[in-house]
């Protein structure tokens, strides 16, 4: 009779996995208790690793701030990144960024607290300012579709700076209260805020 087979103690994992979980675990920490939260020792503890490794895979704390927030916006676009182009877009770069796994509480209790950090943090500045020009061009690239095939004379990139504040401005009110705005209610202000500019769509 052939003997059953045993699991390994444990599972060695990869930099790329160790990384990811690290990533995982402050964002959780973050989601759990803002900044306050973000530290050495409940980050290892959330991961299930030694302290030495934050130093080891990121090189500070720092850093791995750094890559949590560049992982954040990953999550908020990765949902967009195949939509195909053409009128219907825009509807779908919406129902997108209105998705449950991108608006919900605590996503954006973390935003909150990545948003805090930027203006006093000239490394996450940095890279706010690469993930939001992709993010806002993004957008820009979605109104003009629009615009161009309802022959709309827009400026796009300025519509999509104003729509960008405006649905962070609804994840926040979300946060605070999500009684009080429902993804269904932000979707309908975005595109009340577009209709003078492109019409509904």
């Amino acid at each position: 009779m052939p003997q059953k087979a045993t699991s390994p103690k444990y599972v060695r994992l990869t930099g790329e996995e160790r990384r990811a979980r690290l990533i995982e675990a402050g964002l959780a920490c973050m989601a759990r208790g803002g900044i306050q939260e973000f530290t050495v020792d409940k980050i290892c503890a959330e991961a299930g690793v030694s302290r030495g490794l934050i130093i080891h895979h990121f090189g500070s704390m720092n850093a791995l701030l750094t890559a949590v927030y560049a992982t954040m916006y990953d999550g908020s676009t990765k949902l967009t990144r195949d939509l195909a182009p053409g009128e219907t877009r825009l509807a779908a770069l919406l129902n997108a960024f209105f998705a449950p796994e991108v608006f919900n509480r605590e996503a954006f209790n973390i935003w909150l607290t990545l948003w805090g950090q930027i203006s006093i943090n000239p490394d996450l500045r940095d890279e706010h300012r690469v993930q939001y020009a992709d993010y806002v061009r993004d957008v820009a690239d979605a109104i003009s579709e629009v615009a161009v095939a309802r022959g709309r004379n827009v400026d796009a990139d300025a519509l999509a700076r104003s729509l960008v504040c405006l649905i962070d401005g609804l994840g926040i009110q979300h946060c605070i209260e999500p009684t009080s705005m429902q993804a269904d209610d932000a979707k309908a202000a975005c595109r009340f805020f577009l209709l003078p500019h492109l019409g509904s769509f």
